[in-house]
């Protein structure tokens, strides 16, 4: 059996070169899900207002109007770092939203 000595004894990435990149993928993760939330708040509530200005069905404006506070509560959520709990509130007020849009 033929093998270096000098092998595998130092790690490739130190300890604080990993903390580094792990506190930026954190707040890049709670920019994405903070921005992705306002935007899908803003494009609900002008989907909601639309929809009540040209005399849509009652549960139309308020699905939209709801998935839209859901959405900002996500964003919310995102900019306190509960990221997890931000995407699957996001994905909520998404689905609000969309079933709003089959009332129509």
């Amino acid at each position: 059996m033929s093998g270096r000595t000098d092998s595998g004894t130092e790690p490739l990435i130190t300890e604080a070169e990993d903390v580094t990149e792990y506190v930026g993928d954190a707040r890049r993760a709670r920019w994405t899900a903070a921005g992705t939330g306002a935007l899908l708040t803003l494009a609900g509530l002008g989907a909601a207002l639309l929809r009540l200005a040209r005399s849509a069905p009652a549960p139309v404006p308020g699905a939209y109007a709801l998935g839209a506070a859901v959405c900002a509560g996500a964003a919310v959520l995102g900019l306190r770092g509960r990221t997890r709990w931000a995407l699957w509130l996001l994905i909520l007020g998404t689905m609000v939203m969309a079933l709003g849009d089959q009332f129509d």
